[in-house]
């Protein structure tokens, strides 16, 4: 009798800490799934022949406000109105080499909130990243090609360093 006891307790504390360990597996799982990656796009930057006509050209017929950079966008973030976000527009001349290994003419820029985690994930998934981390007052930033060949900037911004930037960014 005394075994018998001894054997449904057993059994009962294994499927206990079997469905303990299943339920804290499958929360880290669905965790996981709902991490938004992206939050935003924090650039758009694209090639063109002549950068300093275009900027003058988008100024004079489209209104942007333009610095040394391009033209900044200031917003106000959704899961906290009080905070800043930005976008940045900037071009490029068409012969620079800052889109590499991309041979594409443009490239988006996507803000993001772990760029470590980020990075260890995408290269767990085998995703090519192109460089290392880089990390500038203003936040870390990471290149990543996507299945075609599209260069992608990832970043972490800092906006309230970014925001006293009269021009934004420095790259």
């Amino acid at each position: 009798m005394k075994k018998i006891a001894v054997l449904i307790v057993a059994l009962a504390a294994s499927f206990t800490l079997g469905y303990a360990f299943n339920n804290i597996i499958s929360k880290h799982n669905r965790d996981k799934e709902h991490v938004r990656k992206v939050t935003g796009i924090g650039g758009i930057f694209f090639k063109c022949k002549n950068p300093g006509k275009l900027k003058d050209w988008y100024k004079e017929h489209l209104g942007l406000v333009m610095n040394e950079y391009g033209s900044t966008f200031e917003w106000r973030q959704a899961l906290d109105s009080t905070k800043k976000g930005f976008t940045q527009w900037s071009v490029f001349r068409d012969s620079t080499k800052y889109f590499e290994p991309s041979k594409k003419d443009f490239m988006i820029n996507y803000r993001v909130v772990d760029l470590v985690g980020l990075v260890a994930e995408l290269k767990e998934e085998g995703v090519v990243i192109t460089d290392t981390i880089q990390t500038f007052d203003y936040g870390k930033f990471v290149h990543i090609l996507d299945i075609e060949g599209n260069g992608i900037e990832l970043w972490e911004p800092n906006d309230i360093v970014y925001d006293k930037f009269p021009g934004g960014r420095t790259k």
